[in-house]
């Protein structure tokens, strides 16, 4: 693959809500894109911390056994249906003060994306020869459209102050949590 397809199906894959983008425009729209940037740096960490470990701890494993693979994406179900519950909670809290969309919910929400398998062994290059310039691609690309997913979230700031629209964007995030789960755990089980 070509660095510059690969920045197009990077950018196009990092585009697609999922778990990590909600969290990200939640939490814009909650805090405001200023109180919510310092997320991006859970975001990087994440993907960057999910590509090495799947690629360097548990590619062989996955190689010999894949079923492993399917276990893992079933983590991935339990732990995004836990961040929609979560949500659908903070949405019947009567004071909304405060942010609950962490660094640390970041950036375990997007260690364990699916998207970081993608990265790890279809996108990235099999051979470790120019690997940085590759990451650096990469890095660049998670960190401008998680703000633009941010940014977006933000546009909803005001009108979220609100209790009663606060509470619907809740439930909707948390909505969409619930259907991306459906959709990982749909692919488990038929793949079972």
């Amino acid at each position: 693959m070509h660095l510059p397809i690969f920045a197009f199906a990077c950018a196009s894959l990092l585009a697609t809500p999922g778990p990590t983008n909600t969290l990200l425009a939640t939490a814009g729209a909650e805090a405001g894109w200023r109180s919510a940037r310092y997320l991006l740096a859970a975001e990087l960490a994440g993907y960057l911390l999910a590509v090495t470990i799947l690629r360097v701890l548990l590619g062989p494993m996955i190689a010999a056994q894949p079923g492993f693979a399917l276990a893992l994406q079933g983590v991935v179900v339990v732990y995004v249906l836990h961040l929609a519950v979560a949500l659908w909670r903070r949405s019947n809290a009567h004071v909304l003060s405060g942010q609950s969309i962490t660094f640390r919910r970041v950036l375990l929400t997007t260690l364990l994306n699916p998207k970081g398998l993608i990265f790890a062994f279809v996108l990235l290059p099999a051979a470790a020869d120019g690997m940085l310039l590759w990451l650096a691609v990469l890095s660049v690309e998670i960190v401008a459209i998680g703000f633009g997913w941010i940014l977006l979230g933000s546009a909803f700031h005001a009108r979220l102050q609100n209790a009663a629209n606060a509470k619907i964007g809740y439930r909707l995030s948390a909505g969409m949590l619930a259907c991306l789960a459906s959709v990982v755990a749909t692919h488990v089980i038929v793949a079972l």
